[in-house]
Parts: structure tokens; C-alpha cells; sequence
């Protein structure tokens, strides 16, 4: 009988062809501005830890604290054995900080977004997504069953458009979009997504997770930046990125957090967060809200990189917060400069297709990136563009 896994082989050497082949690079070193991989010191533009924090002692102490306490795991769904007295000072520290009535964390930020949009949505309803949208949020769209709109990335008079032609169709509508795009670095047109719900009666969810401890004054998001009241507004997150930890949280109003306890199935039906991760985000929200510097640092390295990279001719998209991504013609060549930089003791990382629809290098900038640091990035850069023309 023929092997019913073949097709397999030739859709590898399909992603092979085209470039977009992917494996692991594992890092032999604690996360920092500086790691080793496969021997090499590398200057990481890599990383999502964006406040430098997934290594700070005071994390660690407070995740061992946890583990000595609680132990490892929590055994159980929140609902059934799961719950500990951390998940809800957790979801206390978040809802301050995001200025919302109350919070839930998840296992994940991936499962906050398919356990939130499932909850709320379904057959009956539309979903209005931006093009570039996470994929977890595009596969809750899928998952839900309702119809999914996808609106211009970014483009208010293009989603008012398509309110206008298909809203009265449906029971509810859900408008959803990223808070800062992950692969782009641009941050979503919120006031007018928000104006746009309130005449037209839908629902807005951000997912923050690359704006959480990186926008606005005291680091709370997306919401913040534009300095806009979270009303009715859901707001999703990681806490693995800025907050050094792992999982996700939904903030929202009371009776939305409450409805999410008893309809999202990714919460329900999952494993509470452990305690040492649970303990060590928890740390990070404190440190966030008692230390501005560190948030002013990250926004300093911020703005001292992008002055220095206007003056190169490099073709770089739009960004409001620590993301910087240099568009690249080609997969090969993002591959070929990333390769480059690799040997000059850079982790910068090629990002292709499917991911995203144009090949780009994408930098992380850190709190803990010194100047040094990012000046040696700029001559790397300034010698590789010279080469590739």
C-alpha cells in the first residue's frame, strides 16, 4: 500500500524551494541584550523581552518563592483545582494597571484569544479583522464560525466601508485588531476603531501583547498611548514578552471577565497558569508601575536607533513602539543579511513568507541594549547595505 504520509516530502521540499523553510535556533544562555548561540556571543535583536526583564533576579526570586510554596504546577483547571491565591493577585495587578473593572489569565496569550473570541461570537455573527491581524486571532475567527470581514491594514475609512455595506446583517459584531503589529512595529488606529464601534454598535478587542510594558506613559498599552478610557473596551495580552513570564490575560469590564469564567473553554477546560510563572508576572506588573526608568530607557534606545537608520537608504515600514523591521525584496537576500550580521556577532532575524507578505528584517529593541550595542548593529548594517547595494 502506498504511504499514506508522502505527500509530506514533497511539501517540504515546496517550502524548501521557496525559502521558507524554518528550524530552531536554540540560545545557550538566560535571556539578555547578550546571548550565546552555538558558541557565539551574539548582540540579541531577537527578543520580545523588551524591558529586559525574563532575567532580572527579582523575577527569578519570586518564581522560586512560588515554586517552594506552591510547588510546580496547579494541577487542575482553575474551576475544578487549579485556582491559587497568586492567579488572583494577578488578575487584580493587571486590571489596575490596565484601568479596567477586572481581569482573567490565561495558560497562554494564543488561548486568551481563541478562548475570548469563540465566547463571544459565533454562526450569527460578524467579525471585522485587520489584514494583518496575529494568527491566533484569525484562527479564533475561523474557529468561531462567524463571518470574518478582513478590513486595509490599518485603514479606519476602508473598515467604515464595510460596517456600512454588512453590519445590519448580523446579531453582533466584533471588531478586532492587533494593538501593535508584531511583524511591522505600527500601532492600530484605536480612537477611530472605537468611534467607528460606537455608531455602528460592535464590540472592540485589542490584542496588546506587543504593547503591554511598552506603550504609553506608564507602560499599560495600546489604551494608554492614545489616551483613551478602557469603557467597555477587551483587552488581551501576553505576559511573555515585556513581563518576562509566560501566558495571557483578558482585562475588560466585570461582567465580561465574569462572562469569560463561564464560557471561555481554553480557560475552563485548561490548567491554571503555574505558580512560578504566575509569580514571576506578577513581580514584573510591580516593577513596571513603581520603576519609569526602565520604560524611559527602552524609549530612549527606541529613538537613538531610529534617528541613526534614517540616515541609511533603507527601505523600513512604519513603527510607533520597539519593533523596527527593514524591508527585504527577497526571502534569499533577508536570509543572506541576517547570515551576514550573524557573523559580525548580530541576532537579527529574517522574517518571510507566509508569516508575512514581504520579506523583512525584523530588530527587537531592549531596555538593556546599550549604545554600544546599537552602534555596533549600524555599522554592520552600513557595511552589508554597501555590499548589497
Amino acid at each position: 500500500m502506498a504511504d499514506p504520509y508522502q505527500w509530506l516530502d514533497k511539501a517540504l521540499n515546496t517550502i524548501h524551494q521557496a525559502h521558507w523553510y524554518r528550524n530552531v535556533t536554540p540560545i545557550e544562555s538566560p535571556p539578555g541584550p547578550v546571548v550565546q548561540v552555538a558558541g557565539q556571543s551574539l548582540i540579541n535583536f531577537a527578543s520580545n523581552d523588551y524591558l529586559g526583564l525574563a532575567n532580572d533576579p527579582r523575577l527569578k526570586q519570586a518564581a522560586i518563592q512560588a515554586l517552594e510554596t506552591w510547588g510546580t504546577g496547579s494541577t487542575g483547571s482553575r474551576l475544578l483545582s487549579g485556582h491559587r491565591p497568586l492567579h488572583q493577585q494577578l488578575e487584580q495587578a493587571l486590571a489596575t494597571w490596565k484601568r479596567t473593572e477586572a481581569a482573567l489569565v490565561f495558560s497562554s496569550g494564543y488561548l486568551a484569544n481563541l478562548g475570548t473570541l469563540l465566547a463571544l461570537v459565533g454562526p450569527r455573527d460578524l467579525i471585522l479583522e485587520d489584514e494583518y491581524n496575529h494568527s491566533s486571532l484569525k484562527r479564533g475567527g475561523q474557529l468561531s464560525g462567524a463571518t470574518v470581514i478582513t478590513y486595509q491594514h490599518g485603514d479606519a475609512a476602508d473598515l467604515q466601508q464595510k460596517l456600512a455595506e454588512h453590519r445590519q446583517d448580523y446579531r453582533r459584531c466584533l471588531m478586532v485588531s492587533d494593538g501593535v503589529f508584531s511583524m511591522d512595529g505600527d500601532v492600530c488606529p484605536l480612537p477611530a476603531l472605537l468611534d467607528l464601534a460606537k455608531t455602528y454598535g460592535c464590540m472592540v478587542l485589542i490584542d496588546d501583547a506587543h504593547g503591554t510594558g511598552t506603550l504609553g506613559q506608564a507602560g499599560a498599552g495600546c489604551r494608554e498611548y492614545f489616551g483613551w478610557p478602557a469603557g467597555e473596551l477587551i483587552q488581551i495580552g501576553t505576559l511573555s514578552k515585556a513581563l518576562g513570564s509566560l501566558g495571557g490575560y483578558v482585562a475588560g469590564s466585570a461582567r465580561l471577565i465574569d462572562y469569560l469564567r463561564n464560557r471561555a473553554a481554553t480557560w475552563i477546560y485548561s490548567t491554571g497558569l503555574s505558580p512560578a510563572d504566575t509569580a514571576a508576572a506578577l513581580a514584573a506588573v510591580q516593577i513596571i508601575r513603581q520603576d519609569s526608568q526602565r520604560l524611559e530607557r527602552l524609549k530612549s534606545n527606541v529613538t537613538y536607533l531610529k534617528k541613526r537608520l534614517d540616515s541609511l537608504s533603507l527601505s523600513l515600514l512604519p513603527s510607533d513602539s520597539p519593533i523596527i523591521c527593514i524591508k527585504i525584496p527577497h526571502a534569499q537576500e533577508a536570509l543572506q543579511l541576517a547570515q551576514t550580521l550573524k557573523t559580525q556577532g548580530l541576532f537579527a532575524p529574517a522574517i518571510r513568507p507566509p508569516t508575512v507578505p514581504t520579506s523583512r528584517l525584523r530588530l527587537s529593541v531592549m531596555a538593556t541594549h546599550s549604545q554600544a550595542h546599537l552602534d555596533q548593529l549600524m555599522e554592520a548594517l552600513t557595511q552589508s547595505t554597501a555590499v548589497t547595494g
